[in-house]
């Protein structure tokens, strides 16, 4: 049997408390000189084909899109020529970020096995044991996975970091963050071999763990295009049944994660996103949450409010205009999920609680993959009709922008398992 480590008298602390995304993300390229310039910009160029093979042949090519273009890291120098040329168009590619603000402390054994989001999602006060999932992939695309915690390392099938390389490398995933491990363990901790753990809410289902994301919390978009390709072309290859779980994002839409999204739903992947935590004004949505072909998660606190739970401050909220006919359009919230305190496993075997639309959106992908292992015939979109009609079965009516039905801050409500 794995011992369970423990973390001792030295308590774990990291500082990565509510910002956009697990705490909140914001769009910026980072590479800057002392003086303030930056000094160099990961760009994607497009533009007739014989213009781009010329590039490709001046320039290392990071990521190659085909009719989408190629990007590349250039210098400031090198990025104004490009600018200049009128057979190309050049754009710079975002990094997005988790920031660092509130401490946090890990914790060497969890307070509670089952966690209030898991008894929650189930409707179930004296769950003891949650379980399904068998058979269902779930990528998680962020930080990478701690793929030897005792209660998830059962669970992992595929480990792969897409931030070293212009493909990916395999075999290495490694968290040196947190915040992947503990979404990861939301989606399906099992306790682990000791049944001393946590549990997540699908706690057989296989874990594809995809690091998109650095030890900053901060990624580039085309590295995220890429995980979203291989594990939809992973789908294929496999004849599986795969959830992506996005809990990241940014402000703006970015064409090659929107273009990876529809790549992925069209090859049958149900992608599940956080809806940010930028609330809770309206149209504070983010991406690639907000996209049509993405299913929105909203943020939920432990607090009972109009006889349901409560939509939190933080959480982001969709458009107004939009809501209220169950017909999901671009920046629409669509369901909600527990987010306030959410108890998972973390780095260095230990655990930790953290606020965020970014544990929202775990659960969600957790519950999505029960209901598909024990329905394997549903399509992905079958399966998302489902998670609807459990989500209005549970309207939310609490917080901000909550009202009775479809409203632009809860979405449809709350899917749950009965």
């Amino acid at each position: 049997m794995k011992k369970r480590r423990m973390l001792g008298s030295a308590i774990l602390s990291l500082a990565m408390g509510l910002s956009m995304f697990s705490g909140g993300a914001s769009a910026k390229t980072t590479d800057v000189k002392e003086n303030g310039v930056q000094d160099s910009y990961r760009v994607l160029i497009q533009g007739a084909s014989s213009e781009k093979v010329k590039l490709q042949n001046n320039y290392d090519v990071h990521r190659n899109f085909g009719k989408e273009g190629f990007t590349t890291t250039v210098n400031a120098k090198q990025y104004e020529a490009l600018k200049k040329n009128k057979n190309i168009t050049v754009e710079k590619v975002e990094k997005v970020e988790i920031q660092s603000k509130a401490p946090i402390k890990a914790t060497a054994v969890p307070s509670k096995q089952v966690p209030w989001g898991i008894k929650a999602i189930y409707n179930d006060n004296n769950l003891t044991s949650p379980s399904g999932g068998d058979g269902i992939k779930v990528a998680v695309l962020d930080t990478g996975v701690e793929k030897t915690h005792i209660d998830l390392s059962q669970n992992v099938e595929q480990c792969k970091d897409f931030t070293q390389s212009s493909t990916y490398v395999n075999g290495t995933c490694t968290d040196r963050n947190g915040h992947g491990t503990h979404v990861a363990g939301t989606v399906l901790a099992n306790g682990g071999s000791d049944k001393l753990g946590v549990f997540g809410v699908a706690p057989e289902a296989e874990l594809w763990a995809y690091k998109v994301l650095g030890t900053n919390g901060s990624g580039y978009s085309d590295d995220i295009a890429a995980a979203i390709r291989h594990a939809a072309d992973e789908k294929t290859r496999t004849g599986a049944k795969v959830i992506i779980s996005m809990s990241l994002g940014s402000n703006g839409k970015d064409s090659l994660i929107a273009s990876a999204v529809d790549y992925a739903y069209g090859k049958g992947v149900l992608v599940i996103a956080a809806a940010g935590n930028s609330g809770p004004g309206s149209n504070t949505i983010g991406y690639p949450g907000a996209l049509v072909n993405a299913v929105a998660v909203g943020a939920l606190e432990n607090v009972q409010s109009n006889g349901t739970y409560r939509v939190a401050d933080f959480s982001s909220r969709g458009n107004p205009a939009t809501a209220g006919d169950y017909i999901i359009q671009e920046r629409d919230i669509e369901v909600s999920a527990p987010g306030a305190s959410i108890e998972s496993t973390w780095i260095n075997g230990g655990y930790n609680t953290i606020s965020g639309t970014s544990m929202a959106t775990p659960h969600i992908s957790g519950l999505a993959a029960k209901i598909w292992s024990a329905n394997k015939s549903l399509s992905n979109t079958q399966l998302r009709a489902e998670l609807q009609k459990r989500a209005k079965a549970y309207d939310i009516k609490g917080g901000i922008g909550a009202a009775v039905g479809d409203d632009y801050a809860s979405g449809f409500g709350f899917p749950r398992v009965k």
